[in-house]
């Protein structure tokens, strides 16, 4: 972890610090993770070893202090709104909070997104978005000034998950190179899978997806793969997958996203990782999850060294300040 410039870093003043950290970020739009290149993700880790120091030593900064963050969430959240609004906050910068009761704001009087979003980029510097609507980032980010942050859009992407996800394997085994990553759950709906399964193609792993037959990673998605020469394996059964894994992650099944709760119902119990599970792991791996959490995963595991989800939960913190930062010309 690097710390050496950390001072200079979090106290420069506000022009000083634009002319001299102006990263590929700045004033972008985080809309999906087909936009990072692996010298952006080394670009952004370097950045979120700082933050994590910085936390660490200080807990708090002054880099955003000029700053304000829209936090606008069309669906619930605790993990995604909670950590931007930290992330704001530990950094100094001020947070508008439109997470617990959209339908109290102008949409429930018919006001539409592209509306929302010109009005809400009056008052802030940057917007983070999510909406249950595939592609809804993307047509925000066309018509405001401000960057967009996708939070999820749908069944679609959550990028910065991804990244945090991403940063999370690489901070527990120390590398992403030579993995055997398994995918767990419901693979056809989660937007968590589907952003991390495009990131780590980038590197030399080998992915498992394991679901149930309604809800197999969308084929398009694994003709992409396996255009790309990545190693891919589908199976049903996490027994199959349970011995090699360096990483199994787990994913819920998604309730809402489902348009006969009939056939939730047959699958919703699919999975558990169980203490007795995890007997049959390697003993250096990680077990990770976006959460929430259904019940695919046993509390037991949570005493586990190899269980990392709330690690993960933290990791979070530090990617969304990072990624904040560059996103406004402070990192």
């Amino acid at each position: 972890m690097m710390t050496d410039n950390l001072e200079p870093l979090f106290k420069l003043d506000k022009y000083q610090r634009e002319a001299k950290h102006q990263s590929v970020f700045y004033q972008q739009d985080i809309l999906s993770v087909n936009q990072f290149t692996k010298d952006d993700m080394d670009y952004l880790f370097h950045r979120t070893d700082e933050m994590l120091a910085m936390c660490r030593r200080w807990g708090t900064a002054d880099l955003l202090k000029d700053y304000t963050l829209a936090c606008v969430f069309y669906e619930p959240s605790t993990r995604t709104s909670s950590s931007f609004i930290s992330a704001m906050v530990r950094l100094g910068g001020k947070v508008i909070p439109i997470t617990e009761g959209i339908q109290y704001s102008s949409v429930s009087k018919g006001e539409s997104l592209i509306d929302s979003m010109l009005t809400l980029e009056q008052y802030c510097d940057v917007i983070v978005l999510r909406h249950p609507e595939i592609g809804s980032s993307a047509t925000a980010a066309k018509y405001a000034k401000v960057p967009i942050i996708n939070a999820g859009d749908g069944a679609g992407e959550h990028p910065t998950q991804a990244l945090l996800d991403l940063y999370t394997i690489k901070s527990e085994l120390g590398t992403l190179d030579g993995l055997k990553v398994a995918m767990i759950g419901d693979l056809r709906n989660g937007r968590t899978v589907h952003s991390l399964t495009r990131l780590l193609s980038q590197y030399d792993v080998s992915l498992r997806f394991v679901s149930p037959d309604t809800l197999r990673l969308p084929l398009d998605l694994m003709n992409d793969l396996i255009d790309k020469g990545v190693k891919v394996r589908e199976t049903n059964k996490v027994a199959d997958v349970i011995e090699n894994a360096d990483v199994l992650y787990v994913t819920r099944i998604q309730k809402e996203r489902f348009s006969d709760l009939a056939q939730y119902e047959e699958v919703k119990n699919y999975f558990e990782i169980t203490p007795e599970l995890m007997e049959q792991a390697k003993q250096k791996m990680v077990v990770m999850h976006p959460l929430p959490r259904i019940g695919e995963i046993h509390y037991k595991v949570d005493r586990d060294p190899r269980a990392a989800y709330f690690r993960q939960v933290q990791n979070g913190l530090y990617i969304r300040m990072a990624l904040l930062a560059a996103v406004l010309g402070q990192a």
